[in-house]
């Protein structure tokens, strides 16, 4: 009787045990689960909150710029100081001519760097280059434009469209290597290994297996680079200075979209004011369709996973 009675009590209390251990688990669950639940809201909420401040942004300029947009905006250069009417035509020439030789000193100084950290960089060395490239990133723009204009301005006493390629290749430099780097970090070693194995020289496995794997994020970080250098205005502003007319020669003067924006925002006139918001227009425009087109020229190719 009594180990009966000993046995049901044992029973009874292993039960309690699990019952408890049970409201345990089940309250950690519920803590758990509320928790994730939290947390998803809240990430859910930012991005929300972040989508919507770039859809006001853009909604705003389209809404005040689309007034000043007719065919005259694109072929006319600047009316003189107070007339209605002209366009931006010169600077969408020079923001184009400033770009592209501004990239073809960027890109070979920026992939290569970036080849150079991810395979066969290393020690201190390595270090001191993503160093000065982190610091190059975080620079001020105006400081870049200042070192330009006291290296090349003052020296060929000259404002100059190569100038301001100089200034923009400095912008693109830093985004490039670092986005690359860490793109290239993504290909398996065994990609390498494997090129290797068959006798292939490592100059090869990187130009023909390691780069076209990750191709489409090497474009990527280009294309980064040339939309953050599209929208800099205070390097050009002391480098280039701007131009009313057309100009195809870089040791002149030369005009840019950022540039007659600022001119024309700082202006007394309401047409240049909504000429203004029409040039900030065609900036976003230009880029959202340079984005998108590399986009989608690339969209054949996958990362390696």
């Amino acid at each position: 009787m009594e180990q009966t009675s000993a046995s049901a009590l044992n029973t009874a209390v292993i039960e309690k045990q699990r019952q408890a251990l049970f409201t345990l688990e089940e309250t950690r669950y519920l803590r758990r689960k509320a928790t994730g639940t939290f947390m998803v809201g809240l990430l859910t909420t930012l991005t929300a909150i972040s989508v919507l401040i770039l859809f006001i942004i853009v909604a705003y300029i389209t809404i005040s710029g689309i007034g000043g947009i007719d065919l005259a905006f694109f072929i006319d250069t600047p009316k003189p100081l107070g007339e209605v009417g002209g366009g931006i035509a010169q600077a969408i020439l020079g923001t184009f001519e400033m770009l592209i030789v501004g990239a073809l000193i960027a890109i070979p100084l920026g992939v290569g760097t970036a080849i150079y950290m991810a395979e066969y960089g290393a020690g201190r060395l390595a270090g001191a280059i993503r160093f000065c490239l982190e610091l190059l990133a975080s620079l001020p723009s105006i400081v870049i434009g200042v070192f330009v204009w006291a290296i090349i301005v003052r020296t060929f006493h000259s404002f100059s469209g190569f100038a301001g390629s100089i200034a923009l290749s400095f912008i693109m430099i830093p985004i490039i290597a670092r986005s690359v780097e860490e793109i290239l970090r993504l290909v398996p070693n065994s990609l390498r290994e494997a090129g290797l194995a068959l006798g292939v020289p490592r100059w090869r496995v990187i130009i023909g297996v390691v780069i076209p794997t990750v191709l489409p994020g090497i474009v990527t970080g280009i294309v980064l680079s040339i939309a953050r250098a599209a929208g800099e205005t205070a390097p050009l502003l002391l480098t280039a200075l701007g131009n009313e007319f057309f100009n195809f020669d870089l040791s002149k003067p030369m005009a840019a979209i950022p540039l007659q924006i600022y001119n024309y925002a700082v202006s007394p006139y309401d047409d240049w004011h909504r000429k203004a918001w029409a040039a900030t227009l065609v900036l976003v425009v230009v880029v959202a369709i340079f984005s998108g087109a590399i986009r989608f020229t690339m969209r054949k190719f996958r990362y390696v996973r």
